[in-house]
């Protein structure tokens, strides 16, 4: 089994400062913003975020508004990850898309504390050719 360092909940949608997917705290908060969560709901949610708010240092980098994106580390991520459920219930209640993404390799780290790390988001974007079809048809 593969053991990875660093984990990520991320959705579909790029955040416009960053052109990267967004996170989960951005998708919910969105979620808020649209009006589309009822209110039992949206008080969940900000409890989980106040908790975040409480129990994890604020990057420099994100204060800062830097082009960054952040990742927990996975090996003392438990607790976060128990206290994140609740918002992936609502996400996945209101039907929005998701992805855990587990990496090594996140990218140029700019900040680190004992929860989580800050990678600079790269400054292009690279679109490159589909590859010729391998299949022998």
């Amino acid at each position: 089994m593969i053991k990875y360092k660093y984990v990520r909940i991320q959705g579909l949608e790029l955040a416009e400062n960053t052109m990267y997917a967004k996170g989960i705290f951005s998708m919910c908060w969105q979620l808020i913003q649209n009006d589309v969560m009822d209110e039992e709901d949206k008080e969940l949610f900000k409890e989980i975020d106040a908790w975040f708010a409480e129990t994890l240092p604020w990057p420099e980098p994100c204060k800062r508004q830097e082009k960054v994106v952040c990742f927990f580390k996975t090996e003392n991520s438990e607790e976060m990850m128990k206290m994140i459920r609740p918002a992936l219930w609502l996400l996945e209640r209101y039907e929005h898309p998701y992805y855990v993404v587990y990496t090594n390799t996140p990218g140029e780290i700019v900040y680190e504390d004992q929860y989580q790390v800050a990678v600079k988001v790269p400054g292009v974007l690279q679109i490159e050719k589909m590859q010729e079809s391998w299949s022998p048809e």
